[in-house]
């Protein structure tokens, strides 16, 4: 492996002497899984009132001290998740310069399980997972988006002039994967309805899904043009619905070419993307999937949000390998 990351270490040099970035940042100097010394301002505990749909949408904000202007990235939970969840995502992206916004979906969130006794808690949850609460979750993206433009030119709140509202990423885990899906490209339906908000500049979906109709496949993906990064398990199959490990690995395959991408994380299960484990679980927790995912979603937001050449060249390179293990899968197109 050490001999492979030699000759990894010199095709870089090549490549970036090829096209015009000085090999020593590019290669060198760019890593994603370390945390930066940059400090974090207290974390925000703030409520978007959507009142279009007469709707609340609790929000948890991680941002950098320092006061200026960073892009913004914000996450959907999945099914019966909340916004308290994957701070390890939060915090990490945080300390590499982005105010990431956490996004707490009623009707598809905690609520649905928590005050339920644990024998009905499985069914609670699958009622949740319903196309009415798909579209409050593609709504909520919507509204908080509004408010946050909004905050940022409020001059008594916490948030002005904090954000850059040109570069906004989109990212999410499983239900959130799809609300992700559908933000940034996906059509649905045989309407082929496009819930495309343009707002948004880049994609990040764990565990991603693919249409319910397998005949959708086609014209679901064939025109997304946003950059979008799947991430997924050979292990990555759901408590509640039919999606599993392959089904996941069938949308990177219809995704058109440019900019997209794929890790499949070895012996990964559905869990491996959040803080916790579920009780179906049945494989220990690796630590470096942690690192791997860390790693390779702020290279991907370096990449297409502020559009820094060295992460570029660390992401379609082949030191990335370096953050993996053997029998991971790594892929672009």
């Amino acid at each position: 492996m050490r001999l492979f990351h030699k000759y990894a270490f010199a095709f870089g040099l090549v490549l970036a002497a090829l096209i015009g970035i000085e090999p020593a940042k590019a290669v060198v100097s760019y890593e994603p899984q370390v945390l930066s010394q940059t400090a974090l301002a207290p974390v925000q505990d703030l409520l978007v009132a959507d009142k279009t749909k007469n709707r609340d949408i609790p929000v948890r904000i991680f941002m950098p001290k320092v006061a200026t202007k960073a892009p913004v990235i914000l996450f959907s939970h999945g099914l019966g998740g909340s916004r308290f969840g994957n701070d390890y995502l939060g915090r990490h992206w945080a300390q590499h310069g982005y105010v990431v916004v956490f996004l707490q979906h009623k009707g598809s969130d905690e609520s649905v399980w928590k005050a339920v006794p644990r024998s009905q808690r499985m069914a609670a949850l699958k009622r949740a997972a319903n196309y009415e609460n798909f579209m409050h979750r593609v709504h909520d993206v919507s509204a908080v988006l509004d408010q946050l433009t909004l905050w940022s030119k409020a001059s008594n709140h916490p948030l002005f002039n904090r954000l850059d509202l040109s570069k906004i990423g989109m990212a999410g885990h499983s239900f959130g994967a799809v609300t992700t899906q559908a933000v940034t490209g996906q059509r649905f339906g045989a309407a082929k309805q496009v819930l495309t908000d343009n707002r948004l500049k880049a994609g990040l979906m764990l565990s991603p899904s693919q249409p319910s109709r397998k005949s959708d496949m086609s014209f679901a993906f064939e025109n997304i043009t946003m950059p979008w990064m799947l991430m997924t398990g050979t292990h990555d199959n759901a408590a509640i619905g039919s999606s599993n490990a392959e089904d996941r690995r069938a949308v990177y395959q219809a995704l058109p070419k440019g900019s997209k991408y794929e890790l499949v994380l070895d012996g990964a299960e559905h869990s491996a993307f959040s803080e916790s484990t579920l009780p179906a679980d049945k494989k220990p927790r690796n630590p470096n999937h942690h690192r791997a995912i860390l790693a390779l979603s702020t290279a991907f937001w370096d990449s297409y949000l502020i559009g820094d050449q060295s992460a570029r060249l660390w992401l379609d390179g082949t030191e990335v390998v370096s953050v993996l293990e053997p029998k991971d899968i790594w892929q672009r197109k």
